[in-house]
C-alpha cells in the first residue's frame, strides 16, 4: 500500500502546534491522531473536534495524500456573547464622546 504524507496541527493560544507524519493508505482521522502524539502534547480538555481544511470530519474519515488535519479547541467564550459585549462598550464611549 503506499503511504500518505500528512500534517496534523493545533493552534493554542500562545503557539501552535504541527507534526508531519507518514501513516499507510486507508487511514483515518482517529488513526493518525492517535499515531502522531500530538493530544499528550496539549492542555488537557474534555473534547476536540477535528477538520481537514477547514472543513468539519468525523474520526472515521478516510485520509489522502496531503490532507491537513486540524485540531479544534473548544470556545472559551460564545462568539455571539463576545460580539453583544464589544458593541455595547463601543455604544458606551460613543455616548460619552458627544
Amino acid at each position: 500500500m503506499p503511504a500518505l504524507q500528512i500534517e496534523i496541527v493545533y493552534a493554542g493560544a500562545a503557539e501552535q502546534t504541527i507534526v508531519r507524519l507518514v501513516i499507510e493508505s486507508g487511514a483515518t482521522v482517529q488513526d493518525a491522531v492517535e499515531r502522531s502524539g500530538i493530544l499528550r502534547r496539549l492542555p488537557p480538555q474534555a473534547t476536540h473536534s477535528y477538520g481537514v481544511f477547514g472543513r468539519r470530519v468525523r474520526l472515521d474519515r478516510l485520509l489522502r495524500d496531503g490532507d491537513r488535519i486540524e485540531i479544534y479547541r473548544s470556545l472559551q467564550v460564545d462568539p455571539r456573547l463576545a460580539r453583544r459585549t464589544r458593541a455595547k462598550s463601543t455604544r458606551r464611549t460613543r455616548a460619552t464622546r458627544r
